[in-house]
């Protein structure tokens, strides 16, 4: 039941990500880039994909990836101005937190880790404090 759920909010915000982008999404994406290019210095390539969408408090977005083995990831979500404090999370596919590095300063928070397996799992992006804002998540890899 758990994992229908959090397949269905994915597929959900996912699908968010179809629409044109917004200047809220704009914004928010230069952000979450802002911090994320701190990584590439460390040898991280930043994936030219991207999610982007809005979330408030109480209503955080989930989305699904496929991550691998062997390979260090770094989740980065930025905001805009209304929310406050933002948080990124990852769970592997039964819904279990992974261990993992954060990093966080109000409007921007990041998540980098190393999976013991390849597989899908979960990123949840939320508003911890604040008001709703448009978001956008970026990921690194090596």
């Amino acid at each position: 039941m758990k994992r229908l759920f959090l397949t269905l909010v994915c597929a959900l915000s996912t699908a968010a990500a179809l629409h044109a982008a917004t200047d809220g999404e704009v914004a928010a994406r230069r952000t979450a880039l802002d911090t994320a290019g701190a990584f590439t210095n460390d040898g991280f390539k930043l994936r030219d994909g991207h999610w982007a969408g809005d979330f408030a408090p109480g209503k955080p977005k989930i989305i699904q990836v496929n991550l691998y083995a062997g390979n260090q990831y770094y989740f980065t979500v930025g905001a805009t101005a209304p929310a406050k404090k933002v948080l990124v999370t990852v769970y592997d596919e039964t819904g279990k937190p992974i261990a993992s590095e954060p990093y966080q300063d109000t409007s921007v928070a990041a998540i980098g880790f190393s999976p013991d397996n390849s597989g899908i799992f979960f990123v949840k992006v939320e508003v911890v404090e604040g008001a709703a804002a448009d978001f956008c998540l970026v990921y690194s890899y090596k």
